[in-house]
């Protein structure tokens, strides 16, 4: 993808916020594998950061090849992913705190946050698909193949008995408000 004719504040605003995202992925799989690492389902949730991994990699070569700045709220994204994933018990952020809830609750945030992701994923594809889909091609490409990711790891949770985690539809709601909050203020700052 070149820098001629494409809407900067656009491309800007998805390369931004969906590195933030990645990033707080990141932190959250990392909070998940240090308290179920050793566990039945370490493998799986390793399986699926690896992933995060690779769009984290792919978003940050974006950012360089297309001279987008990251949001200025990367530290606190990285508090928020993992440090203060641990006030999760009393239902407010995902990441190690929900694995402290046992393979469910971390299933269950990962269920809540991948909705989320996909959901946002698809509204930025409709945004490039509106506008020119010849001209964002390869950006489409990458987000649609990230979604896609995204969602297998939902059925991933589901499939790890998200459901079953203790107050699974308040907690589901407090994270996925949390994710659009997250990608509101990433878009902008």
């Amino acid at each position: 993808m070149t820098l001629d004719n494409i809407n900067r504040a656009t491309v800007d605003r998805i390369i931004r916020v969906d590195h933030a995202g990645e990033y707080g992925a990141n932190r959250i799989y990392a909070g998940q594998m240090a308290v179920l690492g050793r566990t039945s389902v370490g493998p799986v949730i390793q399986k699926m950061w690896d992933q995060e991994k690779d769009h984290l990699k792919k978003f940050s070569d974006l950012m360089v090849a297309l001279r987008v700045r990251p949001t200025i709220l990367m530290p606190f994204w990285n508090v928020a992913g993992f440090a203060l994933a641990f006030t999760a018990l009393d239902l407010t952020i995902p990441g190690a705190g929900t694995a402290l809830l046992g393979k469910e609750g971390a299933m269950a945030c990962t269920v809540a946050v991948e909705e989320s992701i996909a959901r946002h994923y698809n509204n930025q594809i409709r945004t490039l698909m509106e506008e020119d889909p010849e001209k964002y091609q390869e950006l489409l490409q990458v987000i649609k193949k990230f979604r896609d990711e995204e969602l297998e790891h939902h059925d991933i949770g589901l499939e790890h008995d998200a459901e079953l985690a203790p107050a699974y539809a308040a907690l589901k709601r407090v994270i996925q408000a949390g994710c659009s909050a997250a990608i509101y203020l990433s878009e902008r700052f």
